[in-house]
């Protein structure tokens, strides 16, 4: 089993360079950001077209396939999941479905003409709130639309984050969010050490990967007859696993905090890195002009009637 590659979380991709390697991290963490808000208030349509457009990108992107094919075959299996569950699940409208119009089309008939009013026959009606119902099965407008939010919303919100930890180094996420936040710095944040934490966070998911690795390697090498252990005794076993995996979580931390306190970084302000040049190209422009578009669209045809 190895995690790093079969679960390649907050992981870069350093070869091959593609395309959204290039872009300002800036603008990425822009797109992000509309990725992961424009689903409010949107309707299904816009939330199954985020999936798409996510699709899309990384076959544009020309990401290798090792990478992305079992971690979005993951997400499309439990989407596809989520969504069945969801479609098949009570609705929560604990009222009892009665038709729209009465039952006897003759009555409906003699009331129109009753009135002088023009309307269509009972049977031209297509409208119908359970969409499939068979034996315990019921499927319902609002279960179907709830199913299609959930499973949109969790695909959306894992591979675009997944896809931007991709396509960025931590160095450069840093450098975009410090350049973000220095209007902060007016009302004395501590910007930097906020940017520093982030991209020491970033690098330790590797390591919290690795040892979780490393763990489950030595326990399975370990040949331990689960059986005769009883529940009991797996318990305790993984409890102890577990144990060891925050020591050396913790032993890793302080390895880490040692290191940069021998290199001088003390304080923010007495040993500073540069983090990475940021400068606007062509296609930085391009991606602004795209994201624009992006809003355009949904606030014309993604909004939630």
């Amino acid at each position: 089993m190895d995690l790093l590659r079969s679960l390649p979380l907050g992981l870069y991709l350093e070869q091959p360079q593609t395309w959204l390697h290039k872009i300002d991290p800036r603008v990425k963490f822009a797109w992000l950001m509309s990725f992961l808000t424009s689903y409010v208030l949107a309707n299904n349509f816009w939330r199954v077209l985020l999936v798409v457009i996510l699709i899309l990108a990384t076959l544009i992107a020309r990401i290798p396939r090792r990478v992305w094919q079992q971690q979005m075959g993951w997400l499309l299996m439990l989407s596809f999941f989520i969504l069945v569950i969801g479609a098949i699940s009570p609705d929560a409208m604990g009222v009892d479905y009665q038709p729209r119009l009465p039952a006897n089309e003759q009555i409906l008939t003699q009331q129109a003409f009753s009135k002088n009013i023009v309307q269509e026959p009972a049977s031209n009606s297509k409208y119908s709130y359970v969409l499939f119902h068979k034996g315990p099965v019921k499927v319902t407008r609002r279960s179907l639309d709830l199913a299609v939010r959930l499973s949109t919303i969790i695909f959306t919100v894992i591979y675009s984050t997944n896809l931007y930890l991709l396509t960025t180094a931590p160095e450069e996420i840093t450098s975009g969010i410090e350049s973000l936040m220095q209007p902060l710095r007016r009302f004395k944040w501590p910007v930097t050490e906020i940017a520093l934490t982030l991209t020491l966070s970033l690098r330790f998911i590797p390591l919290v990967l690795e040892e979780v690795q490393n763990l489950f390697r030595s326990v399975m090498t370990r040949a331990i007859n689960w059986k005769k252990l009883g529940l009991k005794g797996g318990f305790k076993v993984w409890m102890t696993v577990a144990e060891r995996l925050l020591e050396n979580l913790l032993l890793r931390a302080d390895q880490m905090a040692n290191a940069m306190m021998v290199r001088g970084f003390t304080s923010p302000n007495e040993h500073r890195v540069q983090w990475h040049d940021l400068r606007f190209k062509g296609r930085d422009w391009l991606a602004i002009a795209s994201l624009i578009l992006f809003w355009g669209i949904r606030i014309a045809i993604g909004t939630q009637v």
